[in-house]
């Protein structure tokens, strides 16, 4: 009888190289060890590019979601359903911040958001970028978080701040300098139980596997789209592919703009820039004075995000739902409770 002596590590390593599958048990260990520093930067490195070689099982992303989200610090006491609107990032459009700025519009329309994020990897601008330029405080603190989310219904966790033990990773992720699972894992490690989540991929072809991923972290109501374009938002560029998870039943659908009255555009009218030029366009678009292109995409958006947080009975209910949240002046007096709310913070 042969005795296998390899390594957790070893053994993972070269299953994902032979393109074999591993089971939850063995992706949750292995990332158990990583977690507790006994994989080196360069063994996690060749196991995610050979993970990402042979594409990623709903098994295998649910492991590794449940374990970093078991080393996430706790934010206890939040009272309501809360809602994720977080993008995989990877689409490389250099659009601005659309899930950031839809965040203020949900809140304003009586969704508790708590949106994860992160700093830019692989597109110009992340949303950490464009909220530090804000003046919102990304640091953790529990009691704070909670407060935001029971009085203001938004916060923001900043996925450094939220997962300490992801050093390493984040480390191994800026070197490989290439989408990779770490972009579908990042928006399913919320620290909070989410009962909602809009989930923007660049990758069409995890539409059905991200979604039932979601449905295996219990979500109750749940989006996965991928927009017009390939990417990781909904866009007025055309078609928009989604995967509605919504009370425990899967549904596959197509949505053109133009069903809902918004006009199509082209890629460079949702350009966005840095940290400042972003934040210009997102008090534009919440204030009602952005082009029509900006306006109507977080519309298209917001809209959706609504249907999936109950607050609207279809997608073209919470577009105009959206709609009035500007016009009425309550999204941009959402971004202000939030600025206010930092500055007192602060003091």
């Amino acid at each position: 009888m042969t005795v296998n002596t390899k390594s957790i590590t070893e053994r993972a390593i070269e299953k994902a190289e032979e393109h074999k599958d591993l089971s939850y048990e063995e992706m949750h260990e292995f990332f158990t060890d990583v977690l507790n520093d006994k994989v080196t930067d360069h063994e996690l490195q060749c196991f995610i590019v050979a993970l990402s070689n042979k594409g990623e099982t709903v098994d295998e992303i649910a492991a590794i979601a449940e374990v970093l989200k078991s080393y996430a610090k706790d934010i206890p006491g939040v009272e309501d359903k809360v809602m994720d609107n977080c993008g995989t990032g990877g689409d490389r459009s250099g659009s601005f911040n659309i899930s950031t700025t839809s965040a203020f519009v949900l809140a304003s329309a009586g969704v508790t958001v708590a949106k994860h994020g992160n700093k830019s990897v692989t597109s110009k601008t992340g949303s950490s970028d464009v909220l530090q330029a804000l003046g919102v405080n990304l640091n953790f603190d529990a009691e704070r978080v909670a407060k935001e989310l029971n009085q203001s219904n938004i916060t923001f966790l900043s996925a450094p701040h939220v997962h300490p033990k992801m050093g390493q990773i984040m480390r191994v992720r800026q070197t490989l300098k290439r989408p990779t699972v770490f972009n579908f894992i990042g928006p399913c490690i919320s620290p909070l139980d989410l009962d909602y989540q809009f989930l923007g991929i660049y990758d069409r072809t995890k539409l059905l596997t991200m979604a039932k991923v979601l449905q295996r972290l219990g979500r109750k109501n749940a989006v996965v789209l991928n927009g017009a374009g390939h990417m990781d938002e909904a866009t007025l560029l055309g078609e928009n592919h989604l995967v509605l998870l919504r009370n425990g039943n899967i549904e596959e659908v197509i949505i053109d703009p133009t069903d809902y009255g918004l006009t199509l555009c082209d890629l460079e009218d949702i350009a966005g820039g840095d940290g400042e030029e972003n934040k210009d366009i997102l008090i534009s678009v919440l204030k009602g004075e952005a082009t029509r292109a900006q306006s109507e995409t977080v519309l298209l958006n917001a809209g959706i995000g609504l249907f999936i947080a109950d607050k609207a009975k279809s997608i073209g209910a919470g577009i105009q739902t959206a709609r009035q949240a500007i016009e009425s002046g309550h999204a941009y007096d959402k971004l202000n409770e939030v600025i206010k709310n930092n500055e007192e913070g602060a003091q």
